[in-house]
This record gives structure tokens, sequence and C-alpha cells, in this order.
């Protein structure tokens, strides 16, 4: 997720989730389209979760795709980032 993250001129500043959803809290120049930005950290992560765990991949499609066609994106202007971060941290790692 970094090294996407990095491609784009963005920071992965902090990474967590469930077993069916991730948390990501991105910093990110105004001239990326953030659709781009998510499509690829999709089809990176898909695709390489993919290689690494090909007998596992199997039950946790939606339809073909690994993720799901949808994601959801907040600002955080004027929420402290330390507040932020440590949500994300709090949230359990996927299984």
């Amino acid at each position: 997720m970094r090294d996407v993250c990095a491609d784009f001129g963005a920071e992965l500043t902090e990474f967590n989730g469930e077993t069916d959803h991730v948390h990501l809290l991105v910093h990110y120049p105004p001239k990326v389209a953030l659709s781009r930005l998510v499509g690829s950290l999709k089809g990176v992560s898909a695709r390489r979760l993919r290689q690494e765990f090909p007998e596992h991949i199997r039950r946790y499609l939606w339809g073909d795709h690994f993720w799901s066609p949808s994601y959801f994106a907040a600002s955080a202007g004027g929420a402290p980032l330390r507040v932020i971060k440590e949500y994300i941290e709090n949230q359990k790692r996927p299984d």
C-alpha cells in the first residue's frame, strides 16, 4: 500500500482494518484523482493477495473481484490527525 501511495506522490499514514474492510489514512496531493488512487490500491493489493494466498482467495470474492466495487472516503480537515490515527490503530486487524 505504501508503494502504491508513493507512486501517486501520496503518503500512507496509517493502515488497519477488520475481516471485511480496511481503513487507510492517506495524505495525497490535490492533483491526484482519488478514484484513481483507490482503484490502484485495490488492484495492486488484490493481485498480490491472489499471488500470496491463492488457496484462500475464493471465499473472499465479491463476484469475481476481491474488493467490493465501492469505497468510502472522508476528508480529515479540521479533525486532529492523532485522533484519526488512534481510531484506525484500534480497529481489529484482518484475519
